[in-house]
């Protein structure tokens, strides 16, 4: 009879403090609550400070039942930094999925087709993100172990052509080496095997047509004039044929217009006075610029104008009409 009471009070208490561990987990402070918090919980933060933290806000009853269901639900290693909309609505275990899950508050950049690193990072510096300054010195560093896709980089080259244009949700605890990472990932994938593929078959290098995009991308609009120019400048490269691409000059002078003294500029992207590709590439291409690099449409033409539309011309004489006439020289 002892036996049997002492049992029933040990499942008495066992019972009570399961219900007592769930409530504290289970049960959020005010479930009638609308007022949301925006909380942050900054890199490097642990079970203690982000417990401590919910704890000082309002958010939780005990620091020690948070931390207990992250070790018990295995999400302690999981609880990710940001910004979250949290509420006294929110019960422990809503809290650490959330945190967990990584649904943080974001925001979003938009990085712009033909942006070359300079202006990427005035962007970012604009946004409060990082200086340019060190964006830029970030791009410098050699990454070439992370992605494969810059085997074939010169060491000396740094990331000008690589960084993906496009939208990238952040959230305000993001660096600028996290937004760094994101664009060359998003490069990583646009770079599909196919087009790798494709670009071996060529026997060209990956480099080589990142930099061949990076001019098609300042120089014409649409995905069939850039498929023109391509296989126009493929073809002066082929035959060793200056490419006398405007956008290699504006790229060296930072200016939006060319003049004549300009292009007798000694620099290694001067493509009026080396023949060749540039040193590397002058923008960071769109996917349209470097499918167009990849599959380059045969023409006839040796020579394209560009004025608002591209005009394009077989010869050279037929080219200085062109710009006689839309460009009046």
């Amino acid at each position: 009879m002892v036996l049997k009471k002492t049992l029933l009070t040990i499942l008495a208490v066992l019972a009570l403090a399961i219900f007592f561990v769930c409530y504290e987990v289970y049960m959020p402070l005010d479930p009638e609550s609308h007022q949301t918090v925006i909380f942050t919980v900054q890199k490097g933060w642990g079970d203690d400070e982000i417990a401590d933290n919910l704890k000082d806000a309002g958010l939780i009853r005990s620091t020690y039942f948070f931390k207990l269901y992250g070790i018990l639900a295995l999400k302690h290693s999981q609880l990710k930094a940001g910004e979250y909309n949290l509420s006294q609505k929110l019960s422990i275990h809503d809290i650490a999925s959330k945190m967990a899950q990584g649904d943080i508050i974001r925001g979003s950049i938009v990085i712009l087709e033909g942006w070359n690193i300079q202006r990427i990072g005035q962007y970012l510096e604009s946004k409060d993100i990082c200086t340019k300054d060190y964006f830029v010195s970030l791009t410098e560093k050699d990454y070439s172990n992370d992605f494969d896709f810059l085997a074939d980089k010169p060491k000396s080259a740094g990331l000008e052509g690589y960084l993906f244009p496009d939208t990238y949700e952040i959230s305000k605890t993001e660096t600028c080496e996290d937004i760094l990472d994101a664009m060359l990932q998003n490069f990583g994938k646009k770079l599909t095997p196919e087009l790798r593929t494709e670009i071996t078959n060529q026997k060209k290098s990956i480099y080589d047509v990142v930099t061949m995009a990076s001019l098609i991308e300042k120089e014409v609009r649409t995905l069939d004039d850039k498929k023109i120019v391509s296989g126009i400048l493929w073809k002066r490269l082929a035959i060793d044929m200056p490419l006398q691409v405007d956008a290699t000059i504006i790229y060296i002078t930072g200016e939006t217009t060319i003049t004549s003294s300009d292009k007798k500029i000694d620099s290694p992207y001067n493509t009026y006075i080396y023949n060749g590709l540039p040193i590397g590439p002058i923008s960071n291409s769109g996917i349209a610029s470097i499918t167009a690099a990849i599959y380059p449409k045969k023409t006839n033409y040796w020579y394209y104008l560009s004025d608002g539309k591209t005009i394009f011309s077989e010869t050279l004489e037929q080219h200085n009409a062109a710009k006689a006439k839309y460009l009046g020289s």
